[in-house]
C-alpha cells in the first residue's frame, strides 16, 4: 500500500501542476478573445484563426483541467444525500463510481478518440474556415485529457481504498466543500504506516 500511496501522490502532484497551467490558459483566452473583439470593431479585421485558438484554448482547460478538478474534490455531487452519510459509506459508494463508471469511462473514450486524432494527424486535417488552423492539436486534447482524469481516477481509488483499510485518516487530498458527516476511526494500527508514509492529514 505505501508503494501505491506513493504513486498516488505523484500522480496527484503531475494534476496539480496541469492545473495551475491551465488558469494561465483562461487568462490567454480571455486576451485573446478581448483583442479579437477590439480588433474587429475598431479596425474591422479579423481572423477565424483568432476565433479558433479561443475554442481550443478553451478546449484544453476543459479537457486537461478534469484530472485537478477530480483532485480538489470539486466535481458535482449530490450533497444534500452524502453530506448526511458517513464517511466511511460515502467513501465505499465514491470507489464503486470510480471502478464502475469512471474508469470504464475513460478506457473507452481514449480508445474511441486516439483513432480520430491519428486520421487528423496523418492526413493534416486543417479546418474548413477560411485561415483556420491544423485539428489534430485540438483532437489530441480528448485522449491525452481522458487519460489525465484515468490517471487521477487511479489516484482518487488507491486514496478511498487506503482509507478502509486504515492507512490513512481520510480518503480526500482536499475535503469537499460540504462535507461535515462524522468520520469513523481509523483502527490504531495504522497510526504508523501513515506516519512512514506522510499520509494526507485532516
Amino acid at each position: 500500500m505505501r508503494t501505491l500511496l506513493g504513486i498516488s501522490r505523484l500522480i496527484d502532484w503531475i494534476n496539480e501542476r496541469i492545473g495551475h497551467a491551465m488558469m494561465w490558459l483562461v487568462l490567454a483566452a480571455v486576451l485573446i478573445s478581448a483583442g479579437n473583439a477590439i480588433m474587429r470593431k475598431a479596425f474591422d479585421i479579423g481572423s477565424n484563426a483568432y476565433l479558433e485558438i479561443q475554442w481550443y484554448l478553451f478546449a484544453a482547460v476543459f479537457m486537461l483541467g478534469a484530472g485537478y478538478v477530480f483532485l480538489r474534490n470539486a466535481h458535482v455531487r449530490i450533497d444534500f444525500i452524502s453530506s448526511r452519510l458517513p464517511r466511511r459509506l460515502n467513501t465505499m459508494i465514491d470507489t464503486a463510481g470510480i471502478v464502475v463508471f469512471v474508469i470504464p469511462l475513460c478506457v473507452i473514450l481514449i480508445d474511441l478518440s486516439w483513432p480520430v486524432f491519428h486520421r487528423a494527424w496523418v492526413s493534416g486535417e486543417v479546418s474548413s474556415n477560411a485561415g483556420g488552423l491544423i485539428r489534430w492539436p485540438v483532437l489530441l486534447l480528448i485522449p491525452v485529457g481522458f487519460g489525465l482524469l484515468l490517471l487521477q481516477s487511479m489516484s482518487e481509488l488507491i486514496k478511498r481504498v487506503a482509507f478502509l483499510l486504515g492507512h490513512l485518516d481520510q480518503p480526500f487530498s482536499v475535503e469537499p466543500a460540504t462535507a461535515g458527516s462524522p468520520e469513523d476511526p481509523a483502527p490504531a494500527d495504522g497510526a504508523a504506516e501513515r506516519a512512514a508514509i506522510g499520509g494526507h492529514q485532516p
